[in-house]
């Protein structure tokens, strides 16, 4: 059993004067990350003083058009505000096919090719039977820059109640003993395991349409580049809401739901 469980009979929280926005996985989608910055920046000034920090929970890159100037973005935005960012398992992909060029062929099938596209590279142009030339023209296109922030991103993110990772975590087992492996790539058993963890774990990773609302976890990966959703669970205090970036009809909007408005279902 985890330290410290928490007890499903008081309400999580984080700390008195904190304020905390996490984001699910983006996905290069530069037009959903930046509705939603905006949002939460209008949100975080209409709101009372309070410390706030975002937190990414991973997986900026692959999938979506605009993987290198999502991390652009948020080089920039971290530069104005407080800010912790996950490692996930996209990023975890792109930062070992720079040394293990076998690891491409798993980078390009799970959307690293659009991330080749978004930094210059035409893969048409590759043999990419020939991994090693695939690797040298992704060390050549990406700026150091970009790997070392990249390079950055944590593993965890520990706030009152809440724990942040990109993933999950491997039930009954103690934080200190987590395994990278599956904080960044675990499915099951997490998502159906029922009985309190820790902390709450606020997670993305695996792909819903609707917020995942449950006792001991809160999943917010609503398909950025799938459904066109990218979420942001607000905390404050031992206060859930939401701030969602959809992409329908052709048009970018932000909507806000409280905890009751989220329907949590799978």
């Amino acid at each position: 059993m985890p330290d410290n469980p928490q007890s499903m009979t008081s309400k999580p929280a984080v700390p008195a004067g904190r304020r905390v926005y996490a984001i699910g996985d983006v996905h290069g989608r530069l037009d959903l990350l930046h509705a939603l910055a905006c949002a939460i920046e209008e949100d975080n000034r209409a709101a009372r003083s309070a410390r706030s920090t975002v937190i990414m929970l991973g997986d900026l890159i692959d999938r979506g058009p605009h993987s290198r100037a999502v991390v652009d973005y948020v080089l920039d935005w971290q530069l104005r505000r407080e800010m912790r960012i996950i490692s996930g398992n996209h990023e975890e992909m792109l930062l070992s096919c720079m040394t293990n060029p076998a690891v491409l062929v798993h980078f390009l099938r799970y959307g690293g090719t659009e991330t080749l596209e978004s930094y210059g590279i035409d893969p048409a142009s590759l043999d990419i039977t020939d991994f090693e030339g695939v690797r040298q023209a992704l060390l050549h296109a990406i700026p150091g820059r970009h790997k070392a922030f990249v390079e950055s991103f944590e593993n965890m993110v520990e706030v009152g109640d809440y724990l942040f990772v990109h993933a999950g975590i491997a039930p009954d087992q103690p934080l200190k003993k987590q395994k990278t492996s599956d904080l960044r790539w675990i499915r099951e058993p997490f998502l159906s395991h029922q009985s309190p963890h820790s902390h709450v774990v606020v997670h993305g990773h695996t792909i819903t349409r609707e917020v995942q609302l449950r006792a001991n976890r809160i999943g917010i990966d609503t398909g950025a580049y799938r459904h066109g959703r990218l979420t942001a669970l607000v905390l404050e205090g031992s206060e859930r809401r939401f701030l969602q970036a959809r992409d329908e009809a052709e048009a970018i909007y932000v909507v806000r739901m409280s905890e009751s408005e989220v329907s949590g279902g799978l």
